[in-house]
């Protein structure tokens, strides 16, 4: 892999993974408009995958440290004082963590197929479009709620709507986003939720695929790539959670669904004409 594809594809990946208009899709869409041949190899393709992700997981630990830092206490306290009691804080922590159980189960019982059945131009075009107005719909509800009135309900609600994006084209992101808006949450708060459930859930998976990588080793070529990669993308990540966040407290996530409309279609304006 040329060092010039692995920043581009850090830099999709960093801003992608938060801004709400999809990771997945814009790393299958990116190689696929460029003719890049990169990922034919399955091996490749997850080895390099793992190496942006970790990129992104960093950037978002480094961004939320200090309250990450807070989260784990008091989760940590929950368990091992009980007779204390609890604080939002500690409930928190664990919501958080029952936020990832719906993704990670369909992922574990489904990872196969949805490899194989999904991820195409034209799919994610759709759900690209589809998903970006299902975001504007939400958005245009009222919400004051902040973080910390989080609850057992929207753990799993917001969790469960998590699961869909393992539909490239849909986006991590904005389908939690969505979610946490429909529920009631401010544009930042429903922001700030997406992206600590993002730490968890991207942590779990990285680790199951590096006991594969492991097993497997790193393709020949790709060690630089992949260092490349993690840089790229979280450098890229942190700034994106910054600026997102900035962004939506003063404004809507309507540019967010103009790009992502109009990128859907695109692309299958660029299908049907047969360019690509």
């Amino acid at each position: 892999m040329p060092i010039t594809h692995a920043i581009v594809l850090g830099l999709v990946q960093g801003l992608s993974e938060f801004l709400p208009i999809s990771s997945s899709g814009h790393l299958l869409l990116v190689p696929w408009l460029f003719g890049w041949k990169d990922f034919e190899s399955e091996s490749v393709e997850k080895a390099f995958d793992v190496a942006l992700h970790i990129g992104t997981v960093f950037a978002a630990i480094a961004y939320f440290r200090n309250d990450l830092v807070r989260y784990v206490r008091e989760g940590l306290a929950l368990v091992v004082r009980r007779e204390r009691p609890a604080t939002q804080d500690g409930k928190l922590a664990w919501l958080l963590v029952v936020s990832t159980i719906p993704a990670a189960a369909v992922g574990a019982l489904f990872e196969r197929q949805i490899d194989e059945r999904l991820g195409t131009p034209t799919i994610i075009a759709v759900s690209l479009i589809v998903f970006g107005l299902v975001l504007a719909l939400a958005d245009r509800v009222v919400g004051h709620r902040r973080v910390e009135s989080y609850t057992a309900r929207d753990a799993l609600l917001v969790g469960a709507a998590q699961a869909i994006a393992l539909n490239p084209g849909t986006s991590r992101s904005g389908i939690t986003m969505t979610a946490a808006r429909l529920r009631g949450f401010d544009r930042e708060s429903a922001a700030r939720l997406s992206f600590l459930m993002m730490i968890p859930v991207t942590t779990g998976a990285v680790l199951l695929k590096m006991v594969g990588l492991i097993d497997e080793g790193i393709p020949d070529g790709l060690h630089l790539p992949m260092v490349v990669g993690v840089v790229t993308s979280g450098l890229a990540g942190w700034f994106a959670v910054w600026g997102t966040i900035r962004f939506v407290q003063t404004r809507s996530f309507t540019p967010f669904v103009i790009y992502r409309v109009a990128l859907g279609i695109a692309v299958l304006v660029i299908v049907a004409a047969g360019w690509r």
